[in-house]
């Protein structure tokens, strides 16, 4: 085929990706069940692509993850999961551990699996999934600790297991104590090397001053991949380098964060159309049939056995409520992780792995249809969803370096206690002011008069010693209104 008619497909098949992340919207779907299907529509079944090339899929697989979770970390705020991040934490190492216990006794008694293949399938199933998680949880009104925990989890789960797959999967499989040791000298290696390239990474592009702000997102991306690298050179775990790496550089005060966010947002979506993608194009239809009764069973026993168990006990004295651990063990998503690992199976020629990507493949589609739509239901009638009156006032900044000042722009959600303040009543802090206000698609210059309404647009400037008041106000009187000082609130985030 010519390369015009690939690139002409390619387009085609990106545009039709595109709206199906509307369709997916609307509905409450996950897309990734879109882009899988689409997968299986062009695939052998369907159009007649054939693409069967399992270490092909390794390999872009793996990339595609290493952009995905680098823009996990670099559009998560610190202050949003650092009260969760002692629960993402244990649930990303113990319950890991308790879940794929749990699966592996399901695969063996139930379906009849041998031990080193119910081991390495319930490995496979272990890590919920970064694109899955971050693509419904944001969309859902939650505590920040609450999407801090499954966020972070989803960020810190895929190094453990991904180094634990890779040792089920080698010729020779390292004794139990042998494997935990590596574990251990990988994950430590890779959050101390993903530490030190981030701060060095915002140390040197806070003094660096490039000739073009297209340049900056490009840095930040080099920063974050080349953690990976150096990572994997020395046998640490550079996934989890890659997510730290990323979350230390996103929560420094770097020049024009907002590109860098927006640049790593379209990356990570090029990365988890084509993954999903490919991996529906690598499925092969007439062999899921045979195996949609052993991954009911094991998908079962994931979901209601393995995910809640793992919860109550990697998470017993962290201040977490019943309700919390509800929700909890029913938003494990799964999606491209597992079918990602599945393929280092195939590649790596074990036994039975054919039948293994066939089964995780029913399960990530079968289990995400079935949880991703029910979670914002299941968030309101467990009562841990809040009001759109307490979701934080979205802010954006574009930094102004010769000037010492930043420019803000604050968008005020349905039911905010904004509504209704009349601009003076704000008592801004010395050297911020509102500048403009953007309302129904029409701008104008706000007088002290000026009442707020929901749905508007500010502009705020300031100057760098101002931002943090400003926004700690604005956001104080958000969520308790123009007397939210009396009521103590001072809008920490």
């Amino acid at each position: 085929m010519k390369l015009d008619l690939w690139l002409l497909l390619g387009s085609l098949v990106l545009i039709t990706a595109i709206v199906a992340v509307r369709v997916a919207h609307r509905t409450g779907l996950p897309s990734l069940l879109l882009y899988l299907a689409l997968g299986l529509l062009l695939g052998e079944a369907g159009f007649g692509i054939r693409f069967d090339d399992p270490a092909l899929a390794e390999t872009l697989g793996l990339a595609a993850l290493i952009l995905i979770l680098a823009e996990g970390g670099l559009t998560t705020r610190w202050a949003d999961v650092r009260e969760g991040v002692p629960a993402a934490l244990s649930l990303a190492i113990a319950g890991t551990a308790v879940s794929i216990a749990v699966v592996a006794a399901a695969a063996h008694w139930l379906i009849g699996a041998e031990w080193r293949n119910a081991v390495l399938l319930g490995a496979v199933l272990a890590p919920t999934d970064a694109a899955a998680v971050f693509s419904v949880l944001r969309r859902l009104p939650l505590p920040s600790r609450l999407s801090g925990v499954l966020e972070a989890e989803s960020g810190f789960n895929d190094a453990p297991v991904i180094i634990l797959v890779l040792a089920l999967t080698a010729r020779h499989v390292p004794s139990t104590l042998t494997m935990a040791g590596e574990l251990v000298a990988e994950l430590i290696i890779g959050g101390v090397i993903g530490l030190v390239v981030g701060w060095i990474g915002a140390f040197a592009l806070r003094r660096l001053a490039l000739p073009a702000s297209g340049l900056y997102p490009l840095a930040v991306l080099s920063l974050v991949i080349g953690a990976y690298g150096e990572t994997s050179l020395i046998h640490g775990s550079g996934f989890l380098a890659v997510y730290v790496a990323a979350l230390v550089l996103a929560n420094s005060p770097l020049p024009h964060r907002p590109a860098t966010r927006g640049f790593a947002e379209g990356l990570a979506w090029l990365a988890q159309i084509g993954l999903f993608i490919m991996l529906g194009l690598l499925a092969s239809p007439s062999e899921l049939p045979a195996q949609i009764w052993p991954a009911l069973v094991c998908g079962f026993a994931l979901v209601l056995v393995a995910r809640p168990l793992s919860v109550l006990l990697s998470t017993p004295f962290l201040g977490l409520a019943w309700r919390e651990k509800a929700f909890l063990s029913w938003a494990g998503l799964r999606g491209a992780v597992p079918i990602v690992l599945a393929t280092v199976a195939m590649t790596a020629g074990v036994s039975g792995a054919d039948e293994l990507f066939a089964q995780v493949f029913i399960i990530v589609v079968v289990f995400t249809l079935l949880q991703g739509p029910t979670l914002p239901w299941l968030a309101r009638a467990l009562g841990v969803a809040v009001s759109e009156a307490s979701r934080e006032i979205d802010v954006e900044a574009a930094p102004l370096e010769e000037l010492h000042a930043d420019l803000l722009t604050i968008r005020i959600p349905p039911e905010s206690r904004l509504d209704g303040v009349e601009i003076f009543e704000l008592r801004m802090p010395a050297g911020a002011s509102i500048t403009l206000v953007v309302r129904d698609g029409k701008s104008f210059v706000p007088e002290p008069s000026t009442r707020l309404q929901a749905g508007d647009e500010l502009l705020v400037v300031t100057t760098s010693d101002a931002r943090g008041p400003a926004e700690r106000r604005l956001r104080a009187i958000s969520r308790r209104g123009k007397l939210a000082g009396w009521y103590g609130e001072r809008g920490d985030a």
